[in-house]
């Protein structure tokens, strides 16, 4: 290797290196989105959105506007079918067990009552039938129906979509 050979190599180097600096460079010059101040103020995007209630938090009722036992009068077992497919991946309709407890007569059945399931200590414990009021309550945040519960769901945050797939399991029966 020749004197000539290693000036490439060297200039081939420091010039992709340098290349890489400057690109990176102007990318920081793109896509910086804060950090520097700006009249005492911390700048985090590219422009500020002006909003007239941005100090007061929306209230969020919990409540659904209809109450749920109006829905439910009008609720489809046919609309719940296709919904249930979300459910079967723990849950079965034929008496025994999955990863949840059968479902089929769950409709009215006592709560934490199927023979041969391990509820959470919360269910397990819990008194009363699941009504269809208690299911909805249940479908819309299991967590917070059930502290503790070994569901692991988030939520069905539509009422009617809870109405109907309440309705279906009532028609299956057990």
């Amino acid at each position: 290797m020749d004197t000539m050979t290693i000036t490439k190599a060297v200039g081939a180097g420091c010039g992709a290196l340098l290349i890489f600096l400057l690109g990176g460079w102007a990318a920081e010059g793109l896509y910086h989105v804060g950090g520097e101040a700006h009249e005492g103020e911390e700048i985090v995007q590219g422009y500020a959105i002006e909003v007239a209630d941005a100090g007061e938090a929306a209230e969020v009722s919990d409540e659904p506007e209809i109450p749920f036992e109006e829905v439910f009068v009008n609720a489809s077992a046919e609309a719940g079918e296709r919904l249930w497919r979300q459910c079967a991946a723990c849950h079965k309709l034929d008496g025994s067990n999955a990863t949840g407890p059968y479902l089929n007569g769950v409709v009215g059945r006592d709560k934490g009552a199927v023979d041969g399931y391990s509820y959470s200590d919360t269910l397990a414990t819990m008194e009363g039938d699941w009504t269809p009021e208690n299911l909805s309550s249940f479908l819309h945040a299991p967590n917070d129906y059930a502290p503790g519960t070994k569901m692991a769901y988030r939520g069905m945050s539509d009422i009617e979509d809870r109405a109907n797939l309440i309705a279906y399991l009532a028609s299956v029966g057990g």
